[in-house]
């Protein structure tokens, strides 16, 4: 039986827009390129995983509201199976405010209905549609309490666990014996080990951090690719040189891409590559999931350079 990836995670309206720099408090400047587009890093990582040929089924919550609407719409035209997701009659969706300035952006969170969701209506759907053997990825932008209890649910089911603890946080010894996989960014990193991972001197002292604590871990270093003791060996993954637009969903595009080769089965170095390749594709463009490639866009856009840099096909 082919395996599945199934999501928890986030949906929210982002409404985004770039300045030339950051207002100061009380003052209001001007701004431009406003964008509204889905996102929430749970949506984002199923959406990438969707565009790249894996079966995604979403557990998650909107409010019955225009932006939940919208939200369960453009999932469903990126091919993510939106038929577990719940409507809130009494909360409203989330939302997330983008400000874009010098290529990078800083975000404010409205969880919404987010945070709305219930374990228990989570375990009746998990024992629904999963099977031994499936991805199971979550991050945190939902309610704590409720990310750990389906993880650890989802483990006893024999699921793949995979956590992108995002925003960062603490994780204690019970969440990370119920994880097979840790997805984190330098900051993420630093907050789980106090470890900032800028410099190859630092990199064994960060995946043996994670070791001690039982899990296997990919640490992605933005420019300069990603690490990983995945496998029980360290490998540093170099990233593609591209010019960055929006960083929005860079991460995330990154998350749903390595999904493809766990889901598959498949040789999880090359994994690694391609998705350093779908993340760099994705900064090329603005916005959330309407930024992030399909598999045919990542073969042509990369196609010139295959050959000298040996990075796959990517079937």
């Amino acid at each position: 039986m082919m395996k599945k990836l199934i999501v928890l995670g986030s949906l929210n309206m982002d409404l985004s827009i770039h300045s030339d720099c950051m207002p100061r408090d009380g003052e209001t400047i001007n701004g431009y390129g406003f964008l509204m587009n889905s996102g929430g890093k749970g949506g984002n990582q199923a959406v990438a995983a969707a565009k790249l040929g894996v079966e995604v089924k979403m557990l998650a919550k909107v409010g019955n509201d225009i932006f939940g609407k919208q939200l369960l719409d453009d999932l469903r035209d990126y091919g993510v199976d939106v038929s577990n997701i719940e409507i809130s009659a009494e909360v409203t969706s989330g939302v997330a405010m983008i400000t874009r300035c010098n290529n990078d952006n800083r975000i404010i969170l409205s969880n919404g209905a987010n945070y709305a969701l219930n374990f228990e209506t989570i375990k009746e759907k998990l024992e629904k549609i999963s099977n031994k053997g499936d991805v199971f990825l979550a991050q945190l932008e939902n309610d704590f309490e409720v990310v750990k209890k389906s993880i650890q649910y989802a483990k006893q089911l024999g699921l793949f666990t995979i956590l992108n603890p995002a925003p960062a946080r603490e994780i204690d010894d019970d969440l990370y014996k119920a994880l097979d996989l840790v997805i984190v960014n330098q900051s993420e990193c630093e907050l789980l080990t106090g470890i900032y991972p800028d410099a190859e001197s630092k990199y064994k002292a960060v995946l043996d951090k994670f070791h001690e604590k039982g899990v296997e871990v990919i640490v992605t270093l933005g420019t300069d690719g990603s690490i990983t003791n995945y496998g029980g060996k360290f490998q540093h993954i170099e990233s593609r040189k591209v010019k960055a637009v929006d960083t929005t969903a860079a991460g995330d595009s990154y998350i749903g891409a390595l999904c493809k080769y766990l889901v598959y089965d498949k040789d999880l170095a090359e994994g690694l590559r391609f998705a350093s390749d779908v993340a760099a594709l994705t900064v090329t463009k603005k916005g959330a999931q309407i930024s992030i490639p399909t598999l045919e866009e990542v073969k042509a856009y990369f196609k010139e350079e295959e050959g000298s840099r040996k990075r796959g096909n990517y079937e």
